[in-house]
């Protein structure tokens, strides 16, 4: 069974913003690396179809699904994590999600449908989802 993280977007105000930052270091549709601190012990579940979830402006808004992670050292002697993800970047039903630091697991029914699977959300403009997220009145 799939098992996924949930982690905060720093930086990121819509989902916009985190396309921008894939585009940045992942161009032409290569694997997105997301660099962290500590390795995720549950590896085999999260690689077993398992996604990282995006937490923006508190609310889980959009994941990716996690490919591979790779254990490495960096240039300071310091071990660290890439988890690498799948260029693509699936929205998701906007889900409220508390302030954390790092990552935290997410179990599959934990998680939020993606958009694609809910009736009207899909071909909402991303500024109205946006607002209306904002509002809380979704």
């Amino acid at each position: 069974m799939p098992l996924h993280l949930v982690k905060l977007c720093v930086g990121a105000d819509a989902i916009e913003d985190l396309e921008r930052w894939r585009d940045t270091c992942a161009p032409n549709g290569q694997l997105m690396p997301h660099t962290t601190r500590m390795t995720p012990k549950r590896s085999k579940e999260l690689l077993d179809s398992g996604s990282l979830y995006w937490v923006i402006k508190r609310v889980i808004q959009a994941r990716q699904r996690i490919v591979e992670l790779e254990d490495f050292v960096d240039s300071e002697g310091i071990k660290r994590c890439h988890i690498w993800l799948d260029p693509e970047i699936i929205p998701t039903a906007p889900a409220p999600k508390r302030p954390f630091q790092g990552w935290r697991y997410l179990k599959p029914e934990h998680a939020p449908a993606d958009l694609t699977q809910q009736t009207g959300g899909e071909e909402l403009p991303a500024d109205l989802r946006r607002k209306l997220i904002d509002l809380g009145a979704w």
